[in-house]
């Protein structure tokens, strides 16, 4: 099985109250082909924009090979705190699990690799009642949705034409009403 290109997002929304919403996009494909060409440039740093090879812990880098990067400017050591820890700790189990579950072919894990844009709300690591358990949570379902939206190629041609008439973006609420 060889990947060239394959993306995926999803959005999981926080618990009431909090700033956690998580909404990963994904790309995936062959270390040979573009995705990994892209992965390769990224090894250099953006200023405010910082990468991470994710891992699960120390010494514990996933596979596939995966760099995440900030879809926000950092502007502080707090959020890179967060970036880095808690969300870091959650797209690297949720990779690992969809290994684990067949999700992600475990015989290809080395011949692809995947980079993934990660939303953190810049207000997080000001927020004094901020919920790490929910901040952790909501990134480890969106990157198992998005990784599984990924793989799958969905939402399918067919889907995104069905939905035309029945689903649009919320920032259309009372835009687009008569």
């Amino acid at each position: 099985m060889e990947i060239w290109f394959r993306a995926g997002e999803a959005t999981v929304l926080a618990k009431e109250g909090q700033v956690t919403d998580a909404m990963p996009e994904v790309v995936i494909g062959s270390v040979k082909g573009p995705v990994g060409t892209a992965f390769a440039t990224m090894m250099g740093q953006a200023v405010g924009h910082t990468r991470f090879f994710v891992i699960r812990d120390l010494n514990q880098m996933v596979r596939p090979a995966t760099m995440m990067t900030s879809k926000v400017t950092i502007s502080s050591a707090a959020y890179v705190d967060l970036f880095g820890g808690v969300v870091q700790a959650a797209l690297g189990d949720a990779i690992v699990d969809c290994l684990k579950d067949g999700v992600i072919p475990a015989e290809i894990a080395n011949d692809i690799c995947i980079i993934i844009t990660v939303w953190l709300d810049p207000r997080c690591p000001d927020d004094p009642n901020l919920d790490k358990k929910d901040l952790y949570r909501t990134n480890y379902e969106a990157t198992k949705i998005a990784i599984a939206r990924a793989m799958k190629g969905e939402p399918t041609v067919a889907e995104l034409i069905a939905n035309r008439d029945k689903i649009r973006h919320y920032a259309l609420e009372g835009v687009l009403d008569e």
